[in-house]
């Protein structure tokens, strides 16, 4: 299949350029004496790690870099012959394999190894097996674990905070002061939640630009690029802010000029279905997996993916008055800590407000945080909102499971029924006339 040059935008190039400073900076860390944090981006303490000048690495970016460098195969490969089940998650096959491999960042550049394991698991079983496993990897390294509790009654309470908190103080923060050398500053830590609540403000702002007809925006393809940022290294930094505010003003333009999403091969012309989807991506194959969507006019008007760091369109906002209590609770507000009522109204929500014309479950082989529940959430909102539903099968960065002819068929088969629809329902708007 041939492809073309991608189209940039000028945040997507101020974004590169954070992201290439950062695997830099990891790269000289031996020459710096920084050290470095292993982390995940569900529930991630990324303010708090930059508070004691320390770098942030994300096991999972690793992986997602490597499906869309066409590596993360050779990698999976190289952890399932040292045992690896075909079962287990594959951003742990991937990120493993990587290591075994020298480690080699998306920059091409060598990662270092962590100094501290920080370990704050959301809703995410895999993480805790996933850090044992790089525990044995870099015996000696410290362990920090901070348990976030699930969401089971669907709101979160005083006492969990007050748990969450008292793990940071008793646990998480004196590792970081012994790696670190550091002293905790309650004051920088303060100063930098306004930062996180400026980004988040505009990160809201922008995804519901989508809300608009058309949108001048994709909120799950495009979307994985906006949340960049915020949910990995450069939450609560004053280049976070610049990001926003530039892509904030991009999308406002487009808004206001009446222009569709961008998309690697140029502008939208014509928005023909508005979706909502459920699930992560596929990264081994993301371009084509896009151009699929965009050859038939359809738009992710919002997706439960670009959640999956903070749910902040429901009022959450970093706290520079309660710092650590708002650290707890982002990580329980993260969509994985969700309970599956939660994500239902959620979804529900997102199709009445952004007005979709269906809802699309891309379910992923290896994912359990995200695949359980997934078909008893799409007949729910097929029940609650009479919008078709749509439902196929991938992975995040196995290639042997992403069959491009398979996926072309079914969404092919699905926007044709959307297309129905729209045809019946006009006649039908036709007759009441």
């Amino acid at each position: 299949m041939e492809t073309k040059e991608a189209i940039k935008e000028k945040s997507m190039v101020i974004q590169k350029d954070m992201l290439a400073k950062l695997f830099h900076e990891l790269s000289v860390t031996k020459e710096t004496g920084k050290k470095v944090v292993y982390t995940f981006v569900p529930g991630n303490l990324t303010e708090l790690i930059l508070s004691f000048d320390m770098l942030p690495v994300y096991p999972e970016i690793n992986a997602l870099q490597s499906g869309m460098r066409k590596k993360s195969g050779s990698y999976i490969k190289e952890a399932e012959k040292i045992g690896f089940s075909e079962d287990v998650c594959t951003y742990v096959k991937c990120d493993i394999g990587m290591m075994l491999n020298g480690n080699i960042g998306p920059t091409g550049e060598k990662l270092p190894p962590p100094d501290l394991l920080l370990l704050s698991y959301t809703g995410c079983f895999t993480f805790m097996k996933w850090f044992e496993n790089l525990e044995r990897l870099y015996p000696g390294v410290p362990v920090a674990m901070l348990h976030t509790p699930y969401q089971e009654d669907g709101h979160i309470t005083p006492d969990q905070v007050e748990y969450m908190v008292k793990q940071m103080k008793e646990d998480v923060i004196p590792k970081m002061e012994m790696v670190s050398g550091k002293k905790f500053d309650m004051e920088r830590l303060s100063k930098m939640m306004l930062n996180s609540a400026k980004a988040e403000d505009l990160l809201v702002k922008i995804l519901e630009t989508a809300k608009h007809r058309p949108s001048p925006i994709d909120a799950y393809f495009a979307g994985v690029y906006y949340i960049g940022p915020i949910f990995t290294a450069f939450r609560g930094t004053e280049e976070a802010v610049e990001y926003y505010t530039e892509l904030y003003d991009e999308v406002m333009e487009r808004m206001k000029l009446g222009l569709g999403p961008v998309t690697p091969e140029g502008e939208l012309k014509e928005e023909k279905f508005r979706l909502v989807v459920e699930g992560p991506p596929n990264w081994t194959n993301f371009r084509e997996f896009w151009k699929i969507f965009y050859d038939a006019g359809a738009v992710i008007v919002a997706s439960s993916y670009t959640k999956v760091g903070g749910v902040y369109d429901l009022g959450f906002r970093h706290d520079a008055n309660e710092p650590l209590e708002s650290l707890a609770k982002y990580c329980m507000g993260c969509y994985t800590n969700m309970n599956l009522p939660q994500r239902v109204n959620l979804l529900a929500d997102y199709v009445k407000e952004y007005q979709a014309d269906g809802f699309l479950i891309n379910s992923i082989k290896s994912c359990n945080s995200f695949s359980a529940g997934q078909l008893m959430i799409m007949r729910e909102i097929e029940q609650r909102m009479e919008v078709p539903v749509g439902f196929i099968e991938s992975d995040l960065v196995d290639p042997r499971y992403f069959s491009y002819a398979n996926i072309k068929n079914r969404l092919e088969s699905y926007f044709q029924m959307l297309d129905q629809r729209k045809i019946i329902m006009a006649q039908e708007a036709e007759k009441i006339i």
